[in-house]
């Protein structure tokens, strides 16, 4: 290691990978252990290989970095680079046990994993007819072991993704979307040949805004070949967990960031915003981040069509606030932080800094030139002096405002000045380090530049076009990027152009974001597009502000997954074929994905049918135990099914016995203690036992990195009709840690206890009869002391426990069609058997003791409720409209409208077919 910091950063990293990660496939140790174990790397990394790890043979340099991940460099002059790449900057890995042969001018280097042989002829450059690389771990359908050589097209690619959706209209991408580092063909090759390098291995920064700042420098002359060859089969988590350990870790966000951001296209005025603020305040909708977009600067008129001197769009780069929107920015920025808010300001800079700027003067003489000579200084990032002052005048005075970090959107050349250096890579490091350096919990917007660009994090997406299939594609589109370790994508919910949604798509659009790394509304400058969710009408309204309030619900749960991101590399969104890869359903269920350890999300993303308010979609489930969360349902996969979804309901699968913290509401993200710790636990089988550990830290600089952060062990075991839940004491600490907090255990589709204690004593308790769900509240208490909660319920209950199933969303269909008939009258009313059925779980609130009666007889009603409809519905099944409307009007006044007449048959057919669909098995 190069400093004695790393192995401070080593043995935090590796605690927690210990920790956090799943098994990994072992691999079976064959010869000669390394000399020298090297502890993990986080920021000071070594460029320069380990010698042990080395094999020279003839113009050939092999680097063993893992059994399944080998380096291979050809040089006819025998210099081989030992720079860090944009890509690679760590390659002081532990060595792994291989053997090596040299036999009749032949090299062979053996792993456990994989076999290379060389046979040079010539020069011995790269070619088919002398490099082979043979999987001795993975093998094709057909029995045969999987053998690469140069050139092999990688048909399997499992993709990455893509610099922009900007313009896209579903998967009509105006890029195209990369190659990931994982294939279903077993390997994937990286070609770092003409990557950019670095001058410094050094990521530390520990000398603050005086650090050293590694700085881009070109390759040699072209000719070489530096090639990466990861063998890794299938085990997709294995290839990206050693990834990152040579490339650099997933960073983790600060936790506001996965709170709500709002973002309009839109020439706002302060007040504006402080109303725009005061309406999410008033209409209990919470929000973490405001996004300004370009017009916080002067844009002189907005001639968009007028080139300034560099050629670009003029107003469309600015630097100057627009004083006649923001008469006084400190001031207003100063109001939104005392709301809890953290803001971002939209940043063009191609321009570089036009004479009208306010800062002109200073950057011009900063780079040189004469500001009485009203020249422009040009845009020049990949010059260390320009960077700089980019950075200390442009940015940094904007950022003692108030400023929390930037939302970059550069959208010109794709070259700078130093060849193969694309600004948007660039400028993701520059600005991301420019924070490390400031000692910051670094953060940015920006899109994907290219591998290496996984450290550089949030993306933001584009400009999608505002359609269903934008919609549809987004899922896909955010799984695979972490086939790239690319894990934060932020889309435009609701689509960016022509911005205006009706309900139906922004709310599935609003549910999928929710379950998504970043929830961020936005839309172009459109008067028509609408995305403040309090302006909808009921019931979307009211539904959209669930899913916000859901979003900030999970913030435990998705900030662990974060940290666990971090931790090994996977990102918590991921596709369902990293954890079932011998699947093929894996690889064809594009619209579903892993959210986090403990569930699959599949968002909605086709309309309602009219006829049945339901909007239906295909479901693939891989092997394990899964319990549908709105409906309480069972399945046992790997199974395929059909399921239909009213606009309330987003398809979420659990995995049985998941445990997913949670805390209470809040408006903004820290506004209080997460006290409750809430806890969700799932049902277990007998015998089964399930473990989580809830991550948090101070979300501030970058000392999780070094072990300064907090874990909360909770295990829950199921023994006959006796559940179990452990609350270890919390492990480890950070500054401002909540010294004690109460927790609330809920326990969702399962009977009622008999009893509860903790730590001996019994327990109040309450159960919500809709979703069958215990709720115990365990008072506040250190958080140094455990907790053992013992949950007993009435003998045969677990035996019992299938009568339970799918009560959830039996009763959701229920209360639809009970709604659904109720906005009939005066033409009818919901049958009193109708209002049995749905008010069992009432009844079940109240009276939890009556459960085993209410729920043997909750079918039979069930049958009755949709009988009641059919009784309605058969003696008008066969009239005509008018017919019907004769019919129905009769002794009716002149204010009932004959519309809503002729609706009524629809209405029935809508409740019979929800009935249809939630009816108890």
């Amino acid at each position: 290691m190069k400093t004695s910091s790393a192995s401070l950063f080593a043995s935090a990293v590796v605690a927690a990978a210990l920790l956090f990660a799943p098994a990994l496939n072992a691999q079976t140790p064959e010869q000669i252990p390394a000399p020298t174990p090297h502890a993990e790397p986080e920021a000071s990394f070594s460029a320069t290989a380990d010698p042990h790890a080395i094999v020279l043979f003839g113009h050939a340099r092999f680097t063993v970095l893992t059994p399944q991940l080998v380096r291979m460099e050809w040089a006819a002059d025998d210099h081989f680079e030992d720079h860090p790449s944009f890509v690679f900057l760590n390659r002081r890995m532990p060595v792994p046990e291989f053997k090596v042969s040299r036999k009749h001018k032949a090299l062979t280097i053996e792993t456990s994993a994989l076999t290379l042989k060389y046979s040079p002829r010539g020069d011995g450059k790269f070619d088919p007819t002398n490099l082979t690389i043979t999987l001795t771990k993975f093998h094709e359908a057909d029995a045969q072991p999987v053998i690469w050589h140069p050139g092999l097209a990688d048909t399997g690619n499992l993709e990455g993704t893509t610099r922009t959706l900007d313009g896209a209209r579903g998967d009509k991408t105006r890029e195209p979307i990369g190659e990931g580092l994982v294939s279903r063909n077993g390997w994937a090759l990286v070609d770092d040949s003409t990557r950019p390098l670095f001058d410094s291995d050094d990521f530390t920064f520990k000398g603050g805004e005086q650090s050293t700042w590694p700085w881009v420098i070109e390759r040699p002359a072209a000719g070489s070949l530096d090639w990466y060859f990861f063998g890794y089969g299938h085990n997709y988590r294995q290839a990206l967990h050693d990834y990152v350990r040579v490339a650099g870790r997933i960073p983790l966000p600060p936790r506001f960031a996965f709170g709500a951001w709002w973002s309009r296209y839109w020439a706002y005025s302060d007040q504006e915003l402080d109303d725009l603020v005061r309406g999410f305040r008033e209409n209990d909708t919470p929000l973490d981040v405001l996004v300004i977009d370009m017009d916080w600067h002067n844009t002189l008129g907005m001639h968009f069509n007028i080139k300034d001197a560099s050629g670009h769009s003029q107003g469309w780069t600015g630097y100057t606030w627009n004083h006649l929107l923001f008469p006084d920015p400190k001031a207003f920025l100063g109001n939104l932080h005392d709301e809890g808010l953290k803001v971002t300001l939209n940043m063009h800079p191609a321009s570089g800094v036009q004479p009208w700027e306010d800062q002109y003067t200073a950057m011009a003489k900063a780079m040189g030139q004469d500001p009485a000579q009203k020249q422009y200084v040009p845009f020049d990032i990949t010059n260390k002096k320009y960077a700089q002052n980019y950075m200390d005048i442009l940015h940094h005075p904007l950022e003692k405002e108030g400023i929390d970090f930037w939302w970059l959107d550069w959208q010109q050349e794709p070259t700078t000045k130093v060849p193969g250096v694309s600004p948007t890579w660039w400028l993701n490091y520059v600005h991301f380090t420019d924070q490390q350096r400031e000692g910051k919990r670094p953060l940015l917007f920006h899109r994907w530049g290219g591998l290496g660009n996984h450290r550089y994090q949030i993306g933001f997406s584009g400009d999608t076009v505002s359609v269903w299939d934008s919609l549809a594609f987004q899922p896909w589109f955010t799984a695979t990027a972490a086939n790239v370790g690319y894990a934060y994508w932020s889309h435009d919910i609701g689509g960016h152009m022509p911005g205006a949604v009706a309900p139906e798509l922004y709310t599935r659009w609003v549910q999928f974001g929710a379950f998504s790394p970043i929830l961020r509304t936005h839309t172009t400058k459109n008067p028509d597009s609408e995305r403040r969710i309090w302006a909808y009408p009921e019931p979307y309204s009211s539904i959209l502000r669930t899913a916000f309030q859901q979003r900030y619900a999970l913030e435990p749960y998705v900030y662990t997954e974060a940290r666990r991101t971090y931790d090994t590399g996977v990102a918590f969104l991921h596709p369902l074929y990293y954890d079932s890869p011998d699947a093929p359903e894996a690889y064809t269920a594009k619209n579903e994905y892993a959210f986090g350890s403990q569930m699959i999300v599949a968002p909605v993303v086709h309309p309602i049918d009219a006829a049945t308010d339901l909007a239906t979609e295909s479901i693939w489930l891989p092997k394990g135990e899964w319990i549908e969360w709105s409906t309480g349902k069972h399945f046992t996969g790997p199974i395929a099914l059909t399921r239909s979804f009213s606009i309330a309901q987003t398809p979420v699968y659990l995995r049985a016995g998941a445990i997913v913290p949670m805390q209470p509401p809040m408006q903004y993200t820290g506004q209080k203690p997460v006290d409750p710790l809430i806890l969700n636990v799932w049902p277990l089988a007998d015998g089964q036992t399930s473990t989580y550990q809830v991550y948090a830290d101070a979300s501030k600089g970058e000392n999780y990195k070094r072990g300064v952060y907090s874990l909360t062990p909770v295990t829950a075991t199921q023994h006959g009709d006796t559940l179990t839940v452990e609350i270890a004491p919390e492990e480890g600490s950070y500054p401002g840690m909540i010294q004690s907090r109460g927790y609330e255990l809920r326990l969702p589709a399962d009977w009622p206890p008999a009893s509860v204690t903790s730590n001996g004593e019994p327990l109040k308790w309450s159960y919500e009869g809709n979703t069958l769900s215990t709720v115990i509240h365990v008072p506040s208490q250190p958080v140094t002391e455990a907790v053992h909660i013992e949950v007993r319920r009435a003998a045969g209950s677990l035996a019992a426990r299938a009568e339970l199933d799918g009560f959830a969303g039996a009763t959701t269909r229920l209360r639809s069609a009970y709604d659904t008939l109720n906005q009939e009258w005066p033409f009818t009313w919901s049958p009193d058997p109708l209002i049995d059925a749905w008010q069992t779980g009432d009844r079940l609130s109240y009276h939890p003791e009556t459960a085993r009666t209410e729920l043997d007889n909750f079918a039979k009603k069930y049958a009755a409720a949709e009988q009641s409809i059919e009784q309605l519905y058969d003696p008008i099944a066969n009239l005509s409209d008018d017919q019907l409307v004769d019919q129905l009007m009769k002794h009716r006044g002149d204010d009932t409208a004959k519309q809503r007449a002729i609706a009524y048959k629809a209405a029935l057919q809508r409740a019979l077919s929800q009935l249809k669909d939630g009816k108890p098995e």
